[in-house]
């Protein structure tokens, strides 16, 4: 008596529980840099990563977009930290500021609606 196996389902987004809600996290996670500062815009987005890049492809991708632009943030405000010398940087460190947490919230809102974002201003270091 011969039994096959039926044909494996095709892995969708769907067969990954919440996606939606992890890629969301992946970008929402930096704004607790709010709250600290250097460790809570890079270590959130990064454990978030971390911990669901295998488990689905968008997952994956959202993680990689926000760590990018995370470290771009990081040297850009390193740099402005330097421009504080002659208190020019002091206006540039608020301004990063502002952008960082707009473009955080548009990109979470953005992977809420199934919808990948770019951010202006990264550099790719993570592909």
């Amino acid at each position: 008596m011969e039994t096959s196996l039926p044909p494996p389902l095709p892995v969708t987004a769907a067969a990954v529980p919440n996606v939606r809600t992890w890629t969301t996290l992946c970008h929402a996670s930096a704004l607790l840099g709010v709250f600290l500062h250097f460790p809570g815009h890079l270590l959130a987005p990064l454990i978030v990563w971390l911990l669901k890049r295998d488990e689905s492809p968008e997952i994956d991708a959202h993680g990689k977009e926000a760590l990018n632009f995370q470290i771009s943030m990081l040297i850009y405000n390193v740099v402005a930290a330097v421009f504080c010398l002659i208190l020019v940087g002091f206006v540039f460190l608020a301004i990063l500021w502002v952008l960082n947490a707009v473009f955080v919230i548009i990109a979470a809102i953005q992977a809420s609606d199934g919808k990948f974002y770019r951010y202006p201003m990264t550099i790719r270091f993570i592909q």
